[in-house]
């Protein structure tokens, strides 16, 4: 600090910047820290999230969920998120039982199943074609709940029907059931009633409902669909070359 006269207190510090030996303190710091740099990159390595170059590769990459992630992150995520829909659909078909026994479908045959849904549900046959096209629907579970109420009509032993009918309310009805088919509240309802003491008919109203849901939703499917058309014509050139 200078006094009026221009001279300087005595004690006074030295200007900033500058220690006592005249060197610049900035430039000092500067160098420090250039020396410092190299030693802090070689063992921090690039902050999470920052995609270098060569770091697609590294763990880094998981910090970033954007679409223009290209890391394996998402897909082992999808990966995951997809198994247990595939444990359910491999448990689907590793319970389906056998199709019907039944000769190969004549011509005329075939081609009534065109005149009404009927004629497809009359014959094994019929039957075993519908319930291949179901497959390719995931929706097979429905033919299946079908015949399995068919077969529960014709017992008569009262304890066979009632574990037949567990069975079927285990498979086809229970929420928790991978093969659950559609109802409505009012048809489950009259279900869970009669399961203390089910008879043969308990599923009566459930396989109408079922009937009609295919009858109205797969069966056109099935009348345009390839299965059924190539069958058509496979056996349309086998009575044209007889």
């Amino acid at each position: 600090m200078r006094t009026a006269d221009g001279g300087e207190l005595a004690g006074a510090s030295p200007p900033a910047g500058r220690a006592d030996g005249g060197s610049p303190v900035g430039s000092e710091r500067t160098e420090v820290r250039k020396r410092q740099m190299p030693a802090a990159q070689e063992t921090t390595g690039p902050a999470p999230g920052q995609h270098g170059a060569g770091s697609r590769g590294s763990n880094a990459c998981c910090f970033c969920w954007c679409c223009c992630c290209s890391c394996s992150c998402l897909t082992v995520r999808n990966q995951e998120e997809q198994r247990p829909r595939r444990a359910s659909h491999e448990l689907r078909r590793e319970d389906l039982p056998t199709c019907e026994e039944s000769p190969s479908p004549t011509l005329e045959e075939v081609s009534a199943w065109a005149q009404s849904f009927d004629k497809v549900m009359l014959t094994p046959a019929g039957r075993n074609a519908f319930r291949e096209f179901l497959r390719t629907e995931f929706s097979e579970e429905n033919m299946l709940f079908w015949m399995a109420c068919e077969e529960l009509k014709k017992e008569a032993n009262k304890t066979i029907i009632e574990e037949k009918a567990r069975t079927i309310y285990e498979d086809y009805i229970s929420i928790l059931s991978p093969k659950e088919v559609s109802l409505d509240s009012r048809v489950r309802e009259v279900i869970n009633r009669n399961m203390g003491e089910p008879s043969q008919h308990i599923f009566d109203d459930a396989q109408l409902q079922i009937y009609t849901l295919m009858h109205r939703d797969s069966y056109p499917r099935f009348m345009n669909s390839a299965l059924y058309k190539d069958l058509l014509q496979s056996l349309s050139e086998k009575s044209v070359e007889a």
